[in-house]
């Protein structure tokens, strides 16, 4: 029953932080949202296959991004 009980709470929390920091990403509003998006995405990450690959893609391209910017 735990088990259960902290996967749910994983699944709430993952998604509760993905739909946050995508309102926080959204153009006009300030704030941390990609950052938020890929902490959900780390949560989520734990029980789901697809929130890992879209985490390993959003680290793939900040790693990528930031490599270009510190060559310059």
């Amino acid at each position: 029953m735990l088990r259960h009980t902290i996967r749910a709470s994983r699944v709430v929390v993952g998604g509760a932080l993905l739909l946050i920091g995508f309102v926080l990403a959204l153009p006009l509003v300030p704030g941390p949202g990609i950052l938020v998006m890929f902490v959900g995405l780390t949560v989520l990450a734990g029980e789901f296959e697809w929130a890992r690959r879209w985490r390993d893609w959003m680290h793939r391209t900040f790693r990528h991004v930031t490599r270009r910017t510190d060559g310059r």
